[in-house]
């Protein structure tokens, strides 16, 4: 058999399987898919589902688990509310998000894109689910297709398409509430449009962004539009596991007679199944590419296959381009393990910035031009602005209190504390009053406590400007 991959007709690579050699548009009729991995891949849908479609109503503490409001700049992860500064944390988590990436791509390939992703899973396990019960199998849907526009092509056209639109209309609002709440989306619902027309808009927006998406681009986003397929060229190595054809079994390849039991030949029958089951129009038997989605259809298929002419399954399988050509388990390599490494400090570093982070944050500066100002009882004051952000989900009454005991802070106005709403930023001016006696330089360092009840949220330096004889 052969242990090279002198087999490959490398004149695949030079065009993608959905575009012919004029440029034009070679449509995806895969077959419907069956088996075992097919079976894992509805149970991972149906938890997909349910977590996509339950995740906007899930409150925490009366906070939504999770809501990225990039309109308004509040981000609820986990019932935490992050706002915009909190740079910090959001950079790092991107980092960390990143690293993750790149390491479950390097030892794992893209198999995010076949079990995971919300574009494969709405397109494969959803819409092209629909489209098998209404048009048919592979053979009936590329005759439909072809036939000209007569009743039954219009009806069923028509019936596709109108539950496309239900099921984009339903998408479109999941999304609209992972954006704006729950409650929002349900006010765009019950009231007039002219009321919010923004909001109207974008949600008639998304929902043709997804009907597009889903009855035209189809397997094209997979293929020449999302980036991280596109990053597959450069992370995957000869030790990352995917979907891969072992060539040193099935080759050389060739049809069976019936009745034929040593043919001299490898497993292979080239029955092309695996070609016709793939949603991406790719042979997988010349090896790893990218437009391969990781969607296991064609093992499903190749393993039927062999069942059926009594050779062991697992012809097409998961495995690494080393694994296949030394006949060895997969394994983890060196560069997965150092970006292992990597992402456990970020991870680290992440959760003790996030244990340390506070509800609120403030600035407090000494006014500029400003002298300090000679006070009664033998005391001296300084006048301040402070801006204090409320980074928590409710809304805060805080007061200002000094580590000193030869000072006191005073509000102007003659308020004992300031109530800032939840993500707001609230002004405040007071003055800090000291006795000379606790002046011994031009600038005294000292600190303040913020306050929300007898709990102290925030520490804040600052310096008073002072002197005396």
């Amino acid at each position: 058999m052969a242990n090279n991959l002198d087999f490959i007709d490398e004149a695949y690579r030079d065009a993608i399987g959905t575009v012919d050699k004029d440029g034009k548009r070679i449509w995806a009729f895969p077959k419907k898919p069956s088996g075992n991995y097919h079976n894992k891949r509805v149970i991972a849908t149906v938890i997909f589902l349910l977590i996509f479609f339950s995740v906007p109503f899930i409150k925490i503490g009366g906070a939504p688990l999770l809501q990225i409001n990039i309109f308004e700049r509040r981000f609820y992860i986990f019932g935490q509310l992050f706002l915009p500064q909190d740079s910090l944390v959001f950079s790092l988590g991107l980092i960390t998000f990143f690293v993750f990436i790149t390491l479950f791509t390097v030892v794992y390939g893209r198999v995010w894109c076949g079990w995971a992703c919300p574009q494969t899973i709405f397109m494969e396990m959803v819409f092209r689910k629909i489209e098998y019960w209404i048009d048919g199998d592979r053979k009936q849907q590329q005759k439909l297709e072809e036939s000209p526009w007569n009743r039954e092509k219009i009806m069923k056209r028509s019936l596709k398409y109108f539950i496309f639109m239900l099921i984009s209309v339903i998408i479109a609002h999941t999304a609209m509430a992972y954006l704006i709440g729950v409650e929002e989306v349900k006010k765009l619902v019950t009231h007039s449009p002219a009321e919010n027309l923004t909001g109207f808009i974008s949600l008639v927006a998304f929902t043709a962004i997804f009907f597009f998406v889903f009855t035209r681009l189809r397997e094209q986003v997979c293929i020449a539009i999302c980036p991280y397929g596109r990053l597959q060229g450069v992370l995957v190595g000869r030790n990352t596991m995917n979907v891969i054809y072992d060539w040193v079994r099935g080759e050389p390849r060739g049809r069976m007679k019936k009745g034929e039991i040593d043919t001299g030949k490898g497993d292979c029958i080239d029955c092309k199944l695996c070609v016709q089951v793939c949603p991406t129009n790719i042979d997988i038997r010349n090896g790893i590419q990218l437009e391969c989605v990781n969607c296991t259809a064609c093992i499903d298929a190749c393993d039927d296959v062999m069942e059926k002419i009594h050779k062991p399954k697992g012809l097409i399988t998961f495995g690494s381009t080393e694994s296949i050509e030394t006949n060895t388990p997969f394994r983890i390599s060196t560069r997965a393990i150092g970006y292992s490494v990597v992402l456990l400090l970020l991870i680290a570093v992440e959760v003790f910035i996030l244990a340390g982070r506070s509800q609120v944050e403030a600035t407090i500066l000494r006014v500029p031009g400003q002298l300090y100002q000679e006070m009664p009882d033998n005391r001296l004051s300084n006048l301040y602005n402070a801006q204090v952000l409320n980074k928590s989900k409710e809304d805060m009454t805080l007061s200002f209190e000094l580590e000193d005991p030869a000072g006191k802070i005073r509000l102007v106005g003659n308020k004992q504390s300031v109530t800032v709403a939840s993500g707001q930023k609230a002004e405040v001016v007071f003055f800090i009053e000291m006795d000379k006696s606790a002046i011994k330089k031009r600038k005294t360092e000292l600190e303040i406590n913020i306050r929300e009840g007898d709990k102290v949220v925030e520490t804040v330096e600052t310096t008073f400007l002072g002197y005396t004889n």
